[in-house]
């Protein structure tokens, strides 16, 4: 599925800590399982060789992690970026949130990330999965024969409907510049905007009344940032507990929704971490799509230094009314 390989990445690594470009690697490292890489700072060169991996699951978004991590280093930090993620990086030195010259950022094409729950669906009790040309082959506990599943069948929804190819930041590059994609990613939105209001609360009131305030959504955010949350504050009565009422469920998502407003990229790691898969980046998108609509096309993250359409007033600025107006009905 990746055109890229281990050793293309691994290699550039060995190379730039060996001769001091940088001083450690955020990379990827297995987990307790083939499908459970996570986030690993390496910073020697046996670590690097023992651990790193890259493959079809090497999906976190590793710009929020620069964030914490760069003001807690000597020396640079190496950072492989996805296309998707250029996009936060960008957005986070908009808003000075991490310093650029600690960071050397590598490029690194992709063809999409797996979809573990949709891996599990396909093949119960994995116990290996190899991640091969066209797709992974997967053994499970109750056969020692493996299987194969196309990459295809299992791609991440943000992957499915992936925005852009095309990395917008990086210091050099591993693979083949893609370019930006004539996504369908707002076709779900326009499926809800078609709704009544009383479906759409119905959908939304379902959907949120999943939400065991784990806050994985806000951790894994990009654009979740604050040192502290609104939503650690002991004043506010919703403070870091499961939701006791309706009031309290819906509203850390949409508070949540308004913050981000303008400043999220899609990424998608919203919903990605979710345990109980709430399709939380159509909130996200839905806010994008209404920007688009009155402010004229916006991408979050596109240059560095972009200024958000609802902080950026123009004379030519949508009235009120016609905001409110444009469909002939409710939003």
């Amino acid at each position: 599925m990746q055109k890229i390989r281990r050793d293309q990445l691994l290699d550039r690594a060995i190379s730039l800590l060996s001769d001091g470009t940088v001083n450690s690697v955020l990379g990827w490292q297995k987990g307790e399982f083939d499908y459970d890489v996570t986030p690993h700072i390496f910073r020697t060169e046996d670590e690097l060789k023992e651990g790193f991996v890259w493959n079809d699951f090497c999906y976190s978004n590793f710009s929020k992690y620069l964030v914490a991590k760069t003001d807690r280093i000597e020396g640079r930090m190496l950072v492989f970026l996805k296309p998707c993620d250029t996009y936060s990086f960008n957005q986070l030195l908009t808003e000075h949130r991490f310093d650029r010259e600690k960071v050397y950022a590598v490029g690194v094409s992709c063809e999409g990330m797996v979809d573990v729950n949709k891996l599990k669906a396909k093949a119960d009790g994995i116990s290996c999965v190899e991640c091969v040309e066209g797709g992974l082959e997967v053994t499970t506990i109750y056969d020692d024969e493996a299987v194969f599943v196309d990459a295809k069948d299992v791609l991440l929804e943000r992957c499915l409907n992936c925005k852009s190819k095309k990395h917008v930041a990086y210091d050099e590059l591993i693979g083949e510049e893609g370019e930006i994609i004539d996504s369908a990613r707002f076709d779900e939105v326009a499926k809800l905007e078609a709704m009544t209001p009383d479906q759409r609360f119905a959908f939304w009131q379902n959907e949120l009344s999943k939400c065991i305030r784990c806050n994985a959504c806000r951790d894994a955010c990009p654009a979740c940032t604050c040192e502290t949350c609104v939503f650690n504050n002991s004043n506010s009565g919703v403070e870091n507990k499961a939701p006791v009422n309706s009031f309290e469920e819906q509203m850390f998502h949409i508070i949540r929704a308004y913050h981000v407003a303008g400043r999220c990229t899609d990424c998608g790691e919203c919903s990605r971490v979710c345990p109980q898969n709430i399709p939380l980046h159509l909130l996200n998108r839905k806010f994008i799509k209404e920007m688009n609509e009155c402010y004229g096309e916006y991408q979050a993250g596109e240059e560095i230094g972009m200024r958000a359409p609802l902080v950026n007033y123009t004379l030519d600025d949508m009235e009120a009314d016609e905001v409110l107006n444009r469909r002939g009905e409710d939003a």
